[in-house]
């Protein structure tokens, strides 16, 4: 990709001026200010030294969990759990983004149940922030609003108790997707007593607008994605059974039940122009979907389902024409996404094993992988020609929390200069801006 071909992609990615004294380059909310984990920063290190970029502090207060950090006004926020068995007692944390001092940290009072914490306790998902205020999901389903000056409560709601939603089996994972006025959730639930399977609520009180009775599906671990196709706007989402389009009422716009997802679907969709991709792990693969308009609703037409990426839950990121993730089948990999002529889809461009399994944030013409196993950071060239590595290192401070099944599965945060990485109770800031 050439420099004029990349700054025309990192203009096309802006996101809004930031609300109520927010800075350019803040994270607030899952995967970025447009949730496809693409930083708008640029002037960032291109090469790090041997031993990595400066440390410039780091914290162990963070609690049990697996969601990332996010950056808005000078603060930090994350959710974090004092519980390391039974996934109870979850807060919202608020920190200093200058030094990582604890501003306030408030409980989440988390409700009574439990689920499958053999892969670890604590929330999974990431905070939202929009304005002055923060939206979270725990584990277990409490859906709440705070004031991001001092965490004050606005509203609580629970998904199992106010929506009849159930908790997937490895706890909700889901992060909060704000829209205008409206938030967008998916408590799921069973046949029996689902009264659809995405709700929409006035994200001041949180009171329901709708639900989407048409699509009445058990909650999966992926985050609802926006995009338009030839003008109607809709909300994208994933569960076990299929890949839905949902218009702005709730109604379903379209519905592709025949991906061949088993067990546990996570990623989030990767929307660009009139195409959805989807991944998922346990052998599942990836799809390519075209959709267009077809009267008042959408057509949503298979161009290719293959294993070129078959991602479990790292995530995949879109530059260019080109989708990066790591393949439980085959090593990190790039893959021309578009360019398909038959039903087998594209084959990769390039593939690696030179770092194992993680998780994925592009900025500056370069990926930041985080690995899962030993805590090993990557920088690599964001080309679709090579493997191109830039620095790497080994975390300089890790959990001291039992890791039982689970491993590191926070993704890392490129925001206002700095690199932000998570292991359970451990967030460490690192100075990557170039002098």
């Amino acid at each position: 990709m050439s420099s004029i071909q990349l700054a025309a992609l990192l203009l096309s990615l802006s996101a809004p001026a930031p609300k109520d004294g927010g800075n350019a380059g803040d994270w607030p909310q899952w995967r970025g200010p447009n949730r496809d984990d693409v930083s708008k920063e640029t002037g960032l290190l291109k090469e790090w030294p041997s031993e990595g970029p400066k440390l410039l502090w780091k914290t162990e207060k963070c609690g049990v969990g697996y969601g990332s950090p996010v950056t808005s006004a000078g603060k930090i926020f994350l959710m974090g759990g004092e519980d390391s068995v039974k996934g109870a007692n979850e807060f919202l944390l608020c920190l200093d983004a200058k030094e990582g001092q604890e501003v306030w940290r408030k409980p989440l009072n988390t409700a009574e149940g439990n689920y499958n914490h053999g892969w670890g306790s604590g929330p999974r998902g990431t905070p939202t922030v929009d304005g002055d205020k923060v939206y979270v999901l725990g584990a277990k389903g409490d859906l709440q609003c705070y004031e991001t000056k001092d965490g004050t409560l606005v509203w609580a709601k629970n998904l199992v108790k106010d929506f009849l939603g159930e908790i997937p089996v490895w706890g909700y994972s889901e992060s909060i997707l704000i829209d205008g006025d409206k938030l967008l959730v998916t408590p799921g639930g069973k046949a029996a007593t689902n009264k659809g399977a995405v709700a929409c609520l006035n994200k001041t009180n949180g009171t329901v607008v709708w639900r989407s009775t048409e699509y009445m599906e058990p909650a999966g671990y992926s985050s609802i994605v926006i995009t338009e196709v030839d003008g109607i706007k809709q909300y994208v989402q994933q569960s076990a059974q299929s890949v839905v389009g949902l218009s702005v009422e709730g109604k379903v716009l379209w519905r592709r039940a025949d991906i061949g997802y088993k067990v546990a679907v996570i990623p989030t969709p990767v929307v660009y122009k009139n195409y959805v991709f989807v991944t998922a792990g346990y052998g599942a693969g990836c799809s390519l979907i075209r959709l267009a308009k077809d009267g008042a609703g959408i057509k949503a037409e298979m161009v290719y389902k293959n294993k070129s990426i078959v991602n479990h839950h790292g995530g995949v990121i879109r530059v260019g024409e080109f989708v990066y993730g790591h393949s439980d089948s085959g090593g990190w990999v790039c893959l021309d996404f578009l360019k398909s002529t038959t039903a087998d889809g594209p084959e990769p461009t390039w593939t690696s094993k030179k770092l194992d399994k993680g998780t994925v944030t592009y900025a500056d013409g370069s990926f930041y992988l985080f690995g899962e196993g030993k805590g090993t950071v990557v920088k690599i060239a964001a080309t679709p020609t090579e493997w191109k590595e830039e620095g790497r290192f080994e975390l300089p401070a890790k959990s001291q929390i039992p890791r039982r099944d689970g491993k590191l599965w926070a993704h890392p945060v490129v925001s206002n200069g700095k690199l932000y990485i998570r292991d359970h109770e451990v967030l460490m800031c690192f100075d990557i801006a170039a002098k």
